[in-house]
């Protein structure tokens, strides 16, 4: 997938079809908090999400405390945000189960 940084008008269309992401202020990264039931399920997804992202060779910046998860998500050798960004966040909303 190509690490070319989208455009404004791009990323408005692909958020669009995200649930609970949002926009940072500066407009180049994405984020959302993940609530799961307890730390085994916020550490199951964070696992199912490691290994996705690897694949991916796409990392996301995160942090777990208990049973929540924040994440943002941008990539970093584009300066902003790139399709690969919203194809981890899909996977992401799959892990957790929506």
């Amino acid at each position: 997938m190509a690490r070319e940084k989208l455009d404004g008008q791009a990323v408005a269309a692909l958020l669009a079809g995200l649930e609970n992401w949002a926009l940072a202020a500066d407009g180049r990264s994405i984020r959302r908090k993940f609530e799961f039931k307890n730390f085994s399920e916020a550490f199951a997804f964070m696992t199912r999400s490691a290994l996705a992202a690897e694949k991916m060779d796409h990392h996301p910046d995160w942090s777990n405390v208990y049973k929540t998860v924040d994440v943002t998500l941008n990539t970093h050798d584009a300066g902003g945000l790139t399709a690969l960004d919203f194809e981890l966040a899909k996977k992401m909303d799959r892990f957790a189960g929506g």
